[in-house]
Parts: structure tokens; sequence; C-alpha cells
């Protein structure tokens, strides 16, 4: 889909994915090695009660379901950041994990009238529909092909 096809009010849902412990655990150890991501006991005597996913490795994956459902990657022309995002509810080892994403904001562009710019929210959600992250991305999406 084009920035043309993406009305504010768009409204989208991606697949699902379960976090592992062994992933998590991959994960954390490269990029995230805090002792409530790759220590069971030491987790254990944190405030979380347990290991939790990094915070990254939960962005990353929702941003990874995201791509996968395939709704503006033929269009996309990068994006200038992340805003607003908030880890709401820690992400456990067996986790499963999904995301709704609403367009907020659309403008074309004055300066190139071949792209535009697409305000997403994007809520990600566990097995039990809690949500566990939030955040809002602008992408830089080309225009339909005239």
């Amino acid at each position: 889909m084009y920035f043309d096809d993406l009305p504010v009010g768009f409204v989208f849902e991606t697949g699902s994915r379960q976090i592992p412990l062994d992933e998590m655990l991959d994960f954390a150890r490269k990029y995230d090695p805090q002792p409530f991501h790759v220590d069971e006991e030491a987790a254990k005597d944190t405030p979380y009660g347990g290991l939790i996913a990094s915070g990254f490795q939960t962005m990353v994956v929702g941003f990874l379901l995201t791509l996968g459902a395939d709704v503006w990657n033929e269009a996309s022309l990068g994006s200038p950041g992340i805003d607003e995002l908030r880890w709401l509810k820690p992400v456990r080892p067996g986790d499963t994990l999904r995301v709704k994403a609403e367009v907020i904001g659309s403008t074309p562009s004055q300066s190139r009238p071949d792209r535009g710019r697409t305000d997403i929210r994007y809520d990600t959600y566990n097995q039990d529909d809690e949500k566990v992250m939030t955040y809002r991305t602008t992408h830089i999406l080309r225009r339909k092909p005239s």
C-alpha cells in the first residue's frame, strides 16, 4: 500500500509471534545484559519477580511483526524516528505478541510530490490482550505511481 492508501483512521493488525526463553536470553546477553534479562536467580529479587524480555527486543519483535503484515513495505522510504515509546508491562518468556496499528496523521510532502509522511501509532499486546508497549512512528511513504 502507498501513502494514498493509508488515510487517518486506517487500522491494521499483525500476526503473532512467541518469544521463547532461549531467544530472549540470547538477545539480552548480546544487547541488554541486565540481571533481570539474563539471570533467573537474580531476576527473582527484582521488582519483576523473574526474567523479563528487554524492551528493545519487544520493540524489534513488534517491528518484525509489522513488516510481516506487509502493509506499507513497498512504499517505504524510511522513517525519521520513533516517538512516545513506552514499555507498559513486562514481557515474559513464552509470551506471544501481536501488534495493532492505526494511522493517526497523514501529510503530503509540499516539496516532493512523490511522497508523504504517515504517522502511525503501534500498540503491542500479549496473549492475554494486555498492552505491553506503545509507540508512534512517522513513515515516509511513496505516493501511488500515476
